[in-house]
């Protein structure tokens, strides 16, 4: 399988730096997972995040002139939250979002009168 960005693959890391692990991607390949893209959150150390040889997914970022791979777990994460939001957007018309709106508006609204009457005996 040739190697381009934007591919999703399963490696093996092979080395773990302060600035980032190396992951062997199969067939003589290795590429880097630079500190900042393991995580959404902010990486002091990355051997609280990754081991050496634990299998990880990785996405693909960048190839340079030289060959070097970039890669980053950090953006799987992302395409997955990206995704997830996709599923979850709805297929409403903004007029059909906002008639939702206000009839559940509502309808909180005649909640809360009826408590605040039952809670004072029906008087005003």
């Amino acid at each position: 399988m040739s190697i381009e960005v934007g591919n999703v693959i399963q490696g093996k890391v092979t080395g773990i730096t302060n600035f980032g692990a190396f992951v062997d991607l199969g067939n003589g390949e290795t590429g880097l997972v630079h500190i900042s893209e393991v995580a959404d959150t902010y990486v002091k150390d990355i051997s609280n995040f990754l081991e050496d040889g634990e299998r990880v997914q990785v996405k693909v970022i960048s190839i340079d002139g030289d060959g070097k791979i970039g890669l980053s777990i950090r953006q799987l994460s992302d395409d997955k939250k990206k995704e997830k939001f996709k599923e979850t957007t709805p297929k409403k018309s903004l007029d059909d979002l906002i008639d939702d709106f206000m009839q559940e508006s509502s309808q909180r609204q005649q909640d809360l009168r009826s408590n605040l009457e039952n809670k004072s005996g029906g008087r005003s």
